[in-house]
């Protein structure tokens, strides 16, 4: 009884270590509109699966299903605190596929966190001194445009519905480093 005890402890505290280490979801990934609170739901439920993908051991494929299938589950067993699964499937994608193009695209993530350090510079500045972040990273995201084309004018290329903007073709990659600048600077 004693060897089965201490075999059951153990295994309790490597399980709990495990989830303990498991990958955290990057906040500049996360959807607009997502809580924290729903970040730590699959936080909870997918940390094992977005270590796998951080070690190279699943590509997005395979982990974007696991997460659907262990979000589902959850979802339809009541165990998401209300939360349904058209947000938190979305917080566990956009995690999955950052993790991985980091993991292919290492040097490109890189050269773009320090091209934008430059480019955003002076907002980065005043999102320390306490400017709003929603803000300011709308006036990042024509920043980055403009750097992409300087003859881009948000007054006339954002014009009416989204799908009719005339905004020159930019890597979503830039969008998710200026995100975490601008989180970064807001701590």
């Amino acid at each position: 009884m004693k060897k089965f005890s201490t075999y059951i402890i153990t295994v309790i505290l490597t399980l709990s270590s495990v989830t303990a280490n498991a990958a955290s979801i990057p906040r500049q990934t996360t959807p607009l509109n997502s809580t924290e609170n729903q970040i730590q739901i699959v936080e909870n439920l997918i940390g094992d699966i977005l270590d796998e993908v951080q070690a190279d051991r699943l590509g997005y494929g395979l982990a974007a299903g696991y997460a659907n299938t262990r979000i589902r589950k959850a979802v339809i067993a009541h165990q998401t605190s209300g939360n349904g699964y058209g947000i938190l499937s979305p917080i566990a994608q956009n995690a999955i596929r950052y993790y991985r193009d980091t993991l292919l695209r290492p040097d490109y993530y890189k050269q773009t966190e320090e091209k934008l350090k430059s480019v955003l510079a002076d907002l980065i500045i005043e999102v320390q001194n306490g400017k709003n972040y929603n803000t300011a990273y709308d006036e990042a995201r024509i920043m980055i445009y403009k750097a992409a084309d300087t003859s881009f004018n948000p007054n006339i290329d954002m014009f009416g519905d989204f799908c009719y903007w005339n905004v020159p073709p930019v890597d979503s990659a830039e969008f998710t480093v200026a995100r975490k600048l601008l989180l970064q600077a807001q701590k």
